[in-house]
């Protein structure tokens, strides 16, 4: 899969950034970080964008995964945990919160750590979001044959 944008000027690939770091190599690094941590749902989000948008299925591939979402300072669940917290929060984002409950999953969150995480977003974002942030989490649990979900 190629998500250069099909337009690009000769040489563009090639242009390195403040760190030195050419666009392909940061693209090859974050595509890397979104296989490993998203697996199939997150290719399939960028692989969607190609006939449509390619630059911004760069942009998450590259700034989104091989900048942000690299860095050492929080490992991959703890990451998941303020990702769900944030899409919870923002509501309207039920396609990209049922990727990154997959991918929380990925990570090793498990449902019930998830689970808790929607109910406590719940005093802060309120009932709604926490409702349907809470459906989409059901999906894919039941896709991937994890209810009942146990609680305390």
């Amino acid at each position: 899969m190629s998500t250069e944008p099909a337009d690009e000027k000769p040489g563009e690939t090639g242009e390195t950034g403040e760190t030195g770091e050419t666009r392909q190599a940061r693209f090859e690094r974050g595509l890397e970080t979104l296989t490993r941590v998203s697996g199939a749902g997150g290719r399939r989000v960028i692989d969607s964008l190609a006939d449509v948008n390619p630059e911004l299925a760069h942009q998450i591939v590259s700034w989104g995964f091989g900048e942000i979402y690299s860095r050492p300072a929080l490992p991959p669940r703890d990451r998941q945990l303020v990702t769900l917290g944030m899409l919870t929060a923002l509501g309207g984002c039920e396609p990209q919160l049922e990727v990154h409950v997959n991918a929380a999953l990925n990570v090793g969150l498990t449902p019930e750590e998830i689970v808790e995480a929607l109910l406590h977003s719940s005093g802060y974002v309120g009932f709604p979001r926490a409702l349907n942030a809470t459906a989409v989490a059901k999906k894919v649990f039941e896709e991937r044959g994890l209810l009942p979900v146990q609680q305390e």
